[in-house]
């Protein structure tokens, strides 16, 4: 009989109360946890172990070891990604039949698969909302010379982003790290991409939770558009005059606006320097996100920081603090706008939303109160409305309890 052998991030005696002599699919419902599952080729369970749910997957041990290094690398890339938690292997039943390993990951907080997701939001542009966060998610592992291999919305998890979504990777089963992917590499990640999304998509229509008057076809296209829009974007060669040199800083103000940060950039004349040409060479996501941690130390997600900093700069053109130094109206700015708001959620709520994405609501519901009042409506009364009239109705998010996504109420987000 092989020694039970743990691989871990860090080492949690808790493991080893787990039935790993038992097959995973005849695991006791005493010990898992109800959450919302993707579709999956392997048997995935979730289970509590010392205060954290982690998600394990039966699968063999090459495979198992395999994509846990490729999710540490990714970390250490900064991708969005699931956490590896540890590797499992040398498994055997009481009579000695050998079983699969299984791969551990920490289960994302907040974070729904795509049918979850259509089950429980009931807006028409859900679709394009989630293929829009897919798109960045492809471009940023592009970037980084990852190839997938195996891109679908059942791949992925997704987390709310100040009304879009954040797009998170899960399954790296057949993704491999290159120094830089080739043209052919990105195009066939894509066109794995769009066949597999319309055949989700087809599928959801099936089970009535799709549109039916929607062409998933149409669908899929839009997320090629929108991932060759975005690379162009990011990476292509610009041209333009000597006397035209404002367009240096423009370009960087565009890619700032879409999410990223430019670590390097080429730029060239011509023989007679009358011609300037640029290109971005390193490029990197989250520069809204890593704005608002310098500034505040809130970890959000890139939509939701850049919803809380228009608000602090709103804040500081409303106290008439523009020539302030600005790490210190965003100090003032938490104490006095984010602290008091996300506080005031009741601990039996907090659960529901994450403190960025309850702001960034709070912001929204107190445009929808001033406009239906004909006045401004402060935040103290925006918060008190928002929790008895919206946020008590809402399911929790933290770790939806259900395993069918059938059961998860439909809310308009």
């Amino acid at each position: 009989m092989a020694p039970l052998e743990i691989t871990a991030s860090r080492a949690d005696p808790a493991m080893l109360d787990l039935p790993w002599e038992t097959p995973l699919e005849q695991w006791p419902d005493e010990i898992l946890a109800a959450l919302p599952r993707g579709i999956s080729r392997h048997v995935v369970r979730f289970a509590r172990v010392s205060g954290r749910v982690l998600a394990i997957k039966e699968i063999s041990h090459t495979l198992a070891q395999r994509e846990y290094e490729m999710l540490r690398v990714l970390g250490r890339l900064e991708i969005p990604a699931v956490e590896p938690f540890a590797v499992v292997s040398g498994r055997t039943t009481p009579s000695g039949e050998e079983l699969d390993a299984v791969l551990i990951t920490r289960h994302l907080q907040f974070s729904l698969p795509y049918r979850a997701v259509f089950s429980q939001v009931s807006r028409p542009d859900t679709a394009h909302r989630l293929l829009d966060a897919l798109a960045v998610l492809l471009v940023r592992l592009h970037l980084e010379g990852f190839y997938w291999g195996d891109v679908s919305l059942s791949n992925t998890l997704f987390r709310r982003d100040a009304g879009a979504f954040a797009a998170y990777l899960v399954d790296v089963e057949t993704g491999s790290l290159h120094e830089r992917l080739s043209t052919g590499q990105r195009h066939y990640d894509l066109d794995l991409a769009r066949t597999n999304i319309i055949g989700e998509l087809m599928d959801l229509q099936a089970g009535d939770m799709f549109d039916p008057e929607a062409d998933p076809i149409s669908v899929g296209d839009d997320l090629i558009a929108r991932y060759e829009e975005l690379w162009e974007t990011l990476t292509s060669r610009e041209r333009f005059s000597a006397d035209e040199r404002w367009r240096v800083s423009a370009r960087i103000e565009k890619l700032n606006e879409l999410g990223f940060d430019v670590g390097e950039l080429e730029i060239t004349t011509d023989l007679d320097g009358t011609t300037l040409s640029i290109m971005p060479k390193v490029v990197d996501a989250g520069h809204h996100a890593r704005r608002l941690m310098r500034l505040t130390g809130i970890d959000a997600q890139e939509n939701q920081a850049r919803r809380l900093l228009n608000d602090l700069d709103q804040y500081r053109a409303d106290t008439e603090q523009q020539l302030e130094d600005e790490e210190f109206v965003a100090h003032e700015w938490l104490q006095q706008q984010y602290e008091p708001v996300v506080r005031a959620v009741p601990r039996s709520m907090r659960s529901k939303l994450e403190p960025p994405e309850f702001f960034h609501e709070i912001l929204e519901h107190k445009w929808f109160l001033s406009e239906k009042k004909g006045h401004d409506v402060s935040l103290d009364e925006t918060v008190r409305h928002y929790i008895l009239n919206v946020l008590i109705h809402r399911p929790d998010e933290k770790s939806l309890v259900t395993t069918e996504t059938s059961a998860l109420p439909i809310f308009d987000s």
